[in-house]
């Protein structure tokens, strides 16, 4: 009989999360907008808050910071020194709360804030990673964001993590 309540129990949380889906296709981004489709990144609300599973090729070996920007806009647009720079039109991380603290996935700061991805010497990204603070319907509309280097969650010693430029993007659907 426990054996019953508990697969009854599995069933109901199954049927509770991951009813709504969304796959969203990342490209390459440069100075000129999109560039290449280098895979796709599935989403889905779970007990564990909004999954990610990561299927990319074609990024640099090595560690990436990953976020939920702003707007909905992978394109470039004029930074404060007026050169084009790429993805510029998602504008900052997703912070709803007005944090302005950049700590990391499971802290209280950029509800944008997600585990960094890491790409396999075959420039592969096949992980699946969560974000305990988010939901799939509060970020449909904005951008995924790759960045060229790592994050460490910290303001410091360089800005947002120190990830660097914005390298590949997706827009939400």
């Amino acid at each position: 009989m426990k054996k019953y309540f508990a697969l009854l129990s599995l069933l109901v949380l199954a049927a509770c999360y991951g009813r709504d889906k969304s796959i969203t296709e990342i490209y390459l981004i440069n100075a000129e907008g999109l560039s290449k489709k280098i895979g796709t990144i599935e989403m889905q609300d779970t007990p564990q808050g909004l999954q990610l599973a990561v299927d990319l090729q074609g990024l640099p070996q090595g560690k990436h910071g990953f976020h939920v920007h702003e707007m909905g806009d992978c394109g470039a647009d004029t930074d404060s020194t007026g050169k084009m720079t790429a993805g510029l039109k998602a504008k900052g991380h997703y912070d709803p709360d007005k944090t302005a603290q950049h700590l990391g996935p499971d802290k209280n700061g950029h509800k944008g804030d997600l585990p960094y991805l890491s790409a396999d010497k075959e420039q592969k990204v096949k992980q699946t990673v969560y974000a305990p603070h988010l939901k799939l319907s509060e970020i449909k509309g904005r951008s995924l964001m790759i960045h060229e280097g790592g994050d460490n969650y910290q303001d410091t010693p360089a800005p947002l993590g120190g990830g660097g430029a914005r390298i590949a993007c997706g827009v939400v659907k």
